[in-house]
């Protein structure tokens, strides 16, 4: 199923390097003019994440930028952060998942983490153009 799901969203949205659904690729998905929002919704839904109450941001792989990204947004983001990841790990140990009710909707998964870690990629970049020189 998921095999088909990926296929799809490559031929649909004229993505590169669309082979994989990455809470990254959502950004794009939403500004491309070719998917409308009910296959937004669709695909948000059949990443899965949602059901245990994630957001995009909180499944990102912990490189030394995202640990430092964390340490650039407030506190409390990151201890609402902290608690949906312990909240989904209890529901996995126990093979459950969060009342539809309670389940992440794709209108209330903001970017927290993702601006910052453009910014410091960017900040990365000038750096070695600046030490290039």
């Amino acid at each position: 199923m998921m095999r088909v799901t990926r296929q799809f969203i490559r031929r649909m949205s004229k993505i590169p390097d669309a082979h994989k659904t990455d809470p990254e690729d959502l950004p794009r998905l939403r500004e491309n003019k070719l998917i409308g929002p009910s296959l937004q919704h669709w695909v948000y839904q059949k990443m899965g994440f949602n059901k245990y109450g994630l957001m995009r941001d909180d499944i990102l792989e912990e490189t030394a930028i995202v640990r430092q990204a964390l340490t650039r947004i407030p506190p409390h983001v990151v201890d609402e952060r902290n608690f949906r990841i312990v909240r989904a790990a209890y529901l996995t140990l126990k093979k459950e998942i969060l009342p539809k009710e309670e389940w992440t909707k794709l209108e209330d998964d903001k970017l927290y983490l993702t601006p910052v870690i453009e910014q410091i990629e960017k900040e990365n970049a000038e750096k070695e153009e600046w030490e290039k020189n």
